[in-house]
């Protein structure tokens, strides 16, 4: 019982992050006729405003909203693109957010340049070296192989958890130094609904640290199927 009770509690702490950025998103995913324009409309009013002309606005794969700095573009989702809801804006000014701080040479910008490629090596090594565990143990009797194979893939994995909470600052500061400021300023929302635009936004700044926690229950998976195997 005890162990049921704390893998409940591990399963919690892992994926209530991430269930909650799912939420608030969906939750303010609302269409609302009173909003002044789009996603998009509002993405490339801002950039105008704060002479970033040469920054364009896209759509881009459902989830997949970011800003690149290699392109220099704004991306968001088809529903965020098109779309009149408090998700839409505050995803939208969230990142412009981004594209300011990238454009103006910010230090907090150089957090990503610096950090998430290597998380997103170390998240490919680590993977393939537990996938390679179980064909390890097929073909090489030798338990200390595949042990090694497993300290390293889960060693790497949870360094790239810790790297993507570095990029925690860039991701806040996008939300409450940049977005929030400017929505809230140019009475771009109503004022009522600002309480659920910081919700929004702390969702967006939160959302690489909920997809680290999501890496933790791999790892918790791998260290299970490692156990079934001796």
């Amino acid at each position: 019982m005890p162990y049921i009770l704390l893998l409940v509690i591990i399963v919690l702490l892992v994926f209530a992050p991430q269930w909650w950025v799912k939420y608030v998103l969906k939750k303010h995913a609302v269409e609302r006729e009173n909003m002044p324009g789009t996603g998009s409309e509002l993405a490339r009013h801002l950039l105008d405003k704060f002479n970033l002309q040469q920054v364009k606005v896209e759509t881009t794969e459902p989830g997949s909203d970011h800003y690149d700095p290699q392109d220099n573009v704004v991306r968001l989702s088809p529903d965020y693109f098109n779309g009149k809801s408090l998700t839409a804006v505050a995803v939208a000014a969230h990142e412009v957010g981004h594209a300011i701080q990238f454009n103006r040479d910010e230090p907090v910008s150089h957090l990503r340049k610096k950090y998430l490629g290597g998380a997103h090596r170390l998240q490919k090594i680590g993977t393939g070296l537990l996938m390679a565990i179980p064909i390890i143990g097929l073909l090489i009797k030798i338990p200390h192989v595949a042990g090694m194979m497993l300290v390293l893939g889960l060693g790497t994995m949870l360094i790239s958890v810790f790297v993507y909470l570095a990029v925690l600052p860039e991701e806040w500061d996008a939300s409450f130094n940049k977005a929030l400021p400017i929505l809230g300023k140019g009475q771009y929302v109503p004022e009522q609904y600002m309480p659920a635009i910081q919700q929004i936004l702390r969702a967006c700044a939160l959302t690489y640290v909920a997809a680290a926690l999501a890496d933790v229950l791999r790892l918790w998976r791998w260290l299970t199927l490692f156990r079934m195997m001796r």
